[in-house]
């Protein structure tokens, strides 16, 4: 039995919930210790409950929210050993894309990924939103450079799932601007041509910014 195509024009209504509940997640409009419940989001946004529970079900098949003790849902604080484990799969994420593009070399993915990283951070109006953007462009570039659409998944799921906004921002009690830098290392390192140069430069920079989220989540325990 031949089946036709569907053809879907616009995006489906649970997938707009999800991504403003996302956003509203990263900015901090949704903080920690709010309460999520299907029917006041239904009533906020003007919309039937249907949608507004298919995407807090998804938030929360990805890690992103938990279920409440009193009904609903809340944003997932994570564990030191969840953010160790969190890190080492970005690690294997973005180490791996990083290889990929060592292994094939191309000077014009390589002159396209730094004016990238250039015009990412000329910040103007420094805050932990616009650090946290840019930080999480950059890598995702690097990753979205190596044509792997299985790694970019992964990529956006690590992301989404614990290196939200609101865990990024404890890094700005010690010092935001450190969230940024060593990029452009990450290039020289991939025009080496050497998989194993370029992943070992990615590790490295990933285990710096464990250490920075780690000693910032104890200044804020």
């Amino acid at each position: 039995m031949a089946l036709k195509s569907i053809k879907q024009d616009r995006p489906r209504l649970a997938d707009i919930v999800y991504n403003q509940l996302l956003e509203a997640i990263r900015t901090g409009a949704i903080s920690d210790d709010e309460r999520l419940v299907q029917e006041k989001l239904a009533d906020e946004m003007q919309i039937s409950r249907t949608p507004v529970r298919e995407a807090l079900l998804r938030l929360e098949q990805e890690g992103i929210l938990v279920v409440a003790n009193n009904g609903g849902f809340k944003v997932y604080r994570m564990s030191h050993i969840e953010v160790h484990e969190l890190y080492q799969a970005r690690t294997a994420v973005e180490g791996q894309a990083a290889r990929i593009l060592a292994a094939n070399p191309d000077p014009v993915k390589m002159q396209e990924l730094r004016k990238f990283i250039e015009k990412e951070e000329d910040i103007s109006s420094p805050s932990i939103e616009t650090y946290f953007t840019a930080n999480r462009n950059i890598h995702r570039k690097i990753v979205e450079l190596s044509a792997n659409r299985y790694l970019l998944d992964m990529f956006d799921n690590i992301w989404n799932r614990g290196i939200s906004y609101n865990l990024f921002a404890a890094i700005a009690k010690i010092d935001l601007a450190k969230s940024l830098g060593d990029h452009l290392v990450l290039v020289d390192a991939i025009e080496t041509g050497s998989a194993s140069t370029a992943m070992e430069a990615i590790a490295d920079h990933i285990a710096h910014g464990l250490d920075l989220q780690i000693e910032a989540l104890e200044k804020d325990a």
